[in-house]
């Protein structure tokens, strides 16, 4: 078992408070970032996953172990980020192409500079893609889930996901073709 599932048991299972602010230091950030992958805002997706952690509080669903403590984590996450989108489809938001971009310090190291320049260029090739596309480069690359843990948090079964995954790489190698960048270099 898992250090979220043995702190969410304590927590649960006996009221201790330092489990559940364990549950959130660990699981935070990377709850923020992935579901600033589906909000597409990543102060709504802050809300977000407080609303996760709130949710482990009030509720205390329970933790069936029947996959990682993470996967259960980020899949309660994903439906309380797709419940919100729901909710907002009525109200236009934003789009994401619209939004200012992110820049480097301008007295960075120049590797640095090239390294947050070509991270802006995936991000921005990423954004334009498919949500489930995004999610599931996401989940596999920067969250460092297994294919399995992120069949878990989609929904789909392992091949299904690949398959999804394929797509995805090759929709990601095509846009990043049309903005001119070198994707072997990643």
């Amino acid at each position: 078992m898992d250090n979220g599932a043995c702190s969410y048991r304590r927590f649960r299972d006996s009221g201790d408070e330092s489990g559940l602010d364990e549950i959130i230091r660990e699981y935070r950030d990377g709850l923020t970032l992935y579901l600033a992958n589906i909000a597409g805002d990543l102060g709504t997706a802050e809300e977000l996953a407080e609303d996760t952690f709130v949710l482990l509080g009030i509720r205390k669903p329970r933790f069936k172990g029947k996959s990682s403590f993470k996967t259960w984590l980020y899949s309660i996450g994903r439906n309380i980020a797709l419940d919100h989108l729901r909710k907002q489809k009525r109200h236009p938001r934003i789009p994401l192409d619209e939004l200012p971009e992110q820049s480097g310090a301008a007295d960075a190291v120049e590797r640095e500079y090239l390294r947050k320049e070509r991270d802006i260029t995936l991000h921005r090739a990423m954004r334009k893609l498919n949500p489930e596309y995004r999610q599931v480069l996401w989940l596999i690359y920067f969250e460092g889930f297994s294919s399995k843990e992120a069949a878990g948090v989609m929904r789909r079964t392992v091949r299904g996901l690949e398959s999804v995954l394929y797509r995805a790489k090759k929709s990601l190698k095509a846009q990043l073709e049309t903005e001119g960048f070198d994707y072997e270099e990643l």
